[in-house]
């Protein structure tokens, strides 16, 4: 009776942890909302610092600041598309705590269209900065040729409605990708 018992445990354990969902996050900007579905079940060290920063209002004074097409990259021999937000000022990124970095290889979150990922200079050294990629951006994963490196860049979840707001963040006039005018981000909330 016993082992029936573990057993039936262990099935409903199971069955909860498969109808377990993944955070949806909206973020809401002055040109409009994009939604999320964040996957904490494929990138659980990034998926959740990123909650963790979105439930402690960390992004409260926040923006999309840069943007990347192919126009504006003429120095670059391998291009992307992106647009990019965070905390932006470096005095309030530097404060932040960074996380282990999450490849592609190990999370199998691809960067493709409307992939969210976090931005970061060494592998490892990744806090409050963000970019969600417009199109099929392959250099920016693991082995990819973006980054010397070769680690590419932390996925942890994907845009689920508001790619019209994405495109039109990047097709705002930039200064060296750097937006005239940063796009502010209102809020990012748990939905």
């Amino acid at each position: 009776m016993k082992h029936i018992y573990l057993l039936l445990v262990s099935v409903l354990t199971l069955s909860n942890c498969a109808n377990a969902q993944n955070p949806k996050v909206e973020i809401t900007t002055t040109l409009g909302t994009i939604e999320l579905e964040i996957f904490e079940d494929k990138a659980p060290v990034t998926a959740r610092y990123f909650m963790q920063n979105v439930d402690n209002n960390v992004f409260k004074d926040a923006c999309f600041y840069r943007v990347v097409r192919m126009d504006n990259q003429p120095n670059s021999d391998i291009k992307i598309e992106v647009i990019q937000g965070g905390l932006y000022f470096e005095e309030l990124v530097d404060q932040k705590p960074t996380i282990a970095h999450e490849t592609t290889k190990e999370t199998g979150i691809l960067h493709t269209n409307g992939v969210i990922s976090l931005a970061r200079n060494n592998p490892g050294s990744a806090s409050t900065e963000f970019f969600i990629c417009v199109g099929e951006q392959p250099n920016l994963d693991f082995e990819g040729m973006r980054n010397p490196d070769g680690q590419g860049f932390a996925a942890f979840g994907k845009v689920t409605k508001g790619m019209d707001v994405v495109k039109l963040i990047q097709e705002q006039k930039d200064n060296g990708q750097m937006l005239v005018e940063r796009i502010d981000i209102l809020s990012i909330i748990r939905k």
